[in-house]
């Protein structure tokens, strides 16, 4: 069959099939923007950094974050999936296109001597056969199937990089989390410890009142109480300090005593900070909502890839070769086998399975159309949480340091008129527990602030920014 009539049959066929194609599905509306309306949000915050951690400027943190990312095994598995979304572009990308392949064939037969042809009249019952050749295919993928099926494969490895790059996000922010939380129970558990040193002394005093018959028996058992109680937070608090240790190791991917010892620092500042643009700006910055963008482009594909089996599907194919029965002659100019031409292959009855596929595909679509605008959400939601708590706990705190203040200026008072004689130390011990508490709640809403902010850091996507060109993204908290 010439090209005069391959191709006006084709044409016909096309026209023919036609009729049971299915449109292509449209590009699905994407939000634009988060909806984060009514969020109070500061023209002079800053987006996250890539390497956020270090504008706390303290380099045991650092050490801490380059670890975790070096040897996380969360991260491990976030890399290993990225790779494996990789090497499925390379596969999908061999599927296309032209093909060659080799063979080469040696065997021994024998013939039957009830055979159609007995083997009397050939004279003899064995003989060899033997083949050598080259087989070459070109599908020429007019309808962009196997386009389609690599830019999918594509759009996933991107969805897998901003998957990686979420885990990596949530490793740098759990590290800060679990590293500040660890400074803020060593200061709360020096608290503690005084409060039980004070308690021990309101003990002693009670207890000597008692023996003097000053006071009842009642002032003592209270005082026992208030020793127990305050012994009571300080073990706690040293076994929070333990859990958090152990937290630290565990995220990095080491045992608790390779992290060795932490050197105790003052907790740093919380800053209040939603930058002017996050509703705009989120989407890009999130590595969880780009992958899940990426999904919807992957599937987009997918569906082009579905339709694309509607169409017929023309392709070229040639062999060469040589083929003898005698081994001998095998490489005579006689041989030579040669074969060429064009096929085509057009879908006319499938029993639906084409339409089942293609459906199947435009459900998937709306599955990741759906999970990308729950996703939006769900970082919005976040954003404002954390945006809202951490204002929140900053206006506590600054309320909170009014009282702190105050308590400061009674231990003194006490403090002075018993060093002037004027009164016993239980009023000092009073003071300085009351102080002591305020300070453990200062504490407490300065470690809440820290981790609001820090929260806030990854919900703001710690640092990601999507590039729609490249699987790569321009987070610097993943490793290559």
């Amino acid at each position: 069959m010439n090209r005069f009539t391959v191709w006006p049959l084709t044409a016909a066929m096309t026209l023919l099939a036609g009729c049971a194609i299915p449109p292509r599905l449209a590009h699905p509306d994407m939000s634009a923007a988060a909806p984060l309306a009514g969020v109070p949000a500061s023209t002079d915050a800053a987006w996250p950094g890539a390497t956020w951690w270090q504008r706390y400027h303290d380099e045991q943190l650092n050490d801490l974050e380059a670890r975790a990312l070096q040897t996380a095994p969360t991260l491990a598995v976030a890399r290993a999936r990225f790779d494996l979304a990789a090497r499925s572009v390379d596969v999908a990308r061999a599927d296309g296109g032209a093909s060659v392949n080799g063979s080469a064939q040696v065997q021994r037969e024998r013939l039957s001597e009830n055979g159609i042809i007995p083997s009397k009249f050939l004279g003899f019952n064995w003989y060899g056969q033997g083949d050598l050749g080259a087989s070459f295919n070109y599908d020429f993928d007019f309808w962009g199937a196997h386009g389609a099926a690599i830019s999918a494969a594509t759009d996933r490895t991107r969805a897998a990089a901003a998957e990686r790059d979420a885990a990596a996000s949530m490793l740098t922010a759990a590290v800060a989390d679990a590293y500040f939380g660890w400074q803020a129970d060593q200061a709360r558990l020096d608290i503690a410890r005084f409060l039980f040193d004070n308690a021990q002394k309101g003990q002693r005093i009670a207890a000597a009142r008692v023996k003097q018959d000053i006071d009842s028996p009642d002032n003592l058992h209270q005082a026992d109480i208030v020793v127990a109680a305050t012994r009571e937070q300080v073990v706690g608090l040293e076994g929070a300090v333990a859990i958090r240790h152990a937290a630290l190791a565990a995220l990095i991917g080491i045992a608790p005593e390779q992290l060795g010892d932490l050197k105790i620092v003052p907790l740093p500042a919380a800053a209040s900070g939603l930058p002017a643009n996050a509703g705009l700006d989120l989407i890009a910055r999130r590595p969880d909502v780009a992958a899940s963008r990426w999904r919807v482009e992957a599937a987009l594909k997918d569906s082009d890839v579905a339709r694309a089996a509607f169409y017929p599907d023309i392709s070229v194919s040639a062999m060469a070769g040589l083929s003898s029965i005698d081994l001998g002659k095998i490489l005579s100019p006689g041989s030579a086998v040669f074969a060429a031409g064009p096929a085509l292959h057009l879908p006319i009855f499938e029993g639906g399975r084409l339409h089942a596929r293609f459906g199947v595909s435009q459900a998937a679509l709306a599955a990741a159309v759906a999970d990308y605008r729950n996703t939006v959400n769900d970082a919005a939601r976040d954003v404002s949480t954390q945006a809202l708590t951490l204002r929140q706990t900053l206006d506590r705190a600054q309320a909170q340091s009014a009282q702190l203040d105050a308590a400061e200026k009674l231990f003194d008072t006490a403090r002075n008129r018993m060093d002037r004689g004027l009164i016993d130390a239980r009023p000092v011990i009073v003071a300085g527990a009351n102080l002591a508490t305020l300070q453990d709640t200062q504490i407490q809403l300065h470690s809440t602030a820290l981790a609001a902010e820090i929260a806030l850091t990854r919900a703001l996507g710690g640092g990601f920014h999507a590039d729609p060109t490249s699987s790569k993204s321009t987070s610097g908290a993943s490793s290559p």
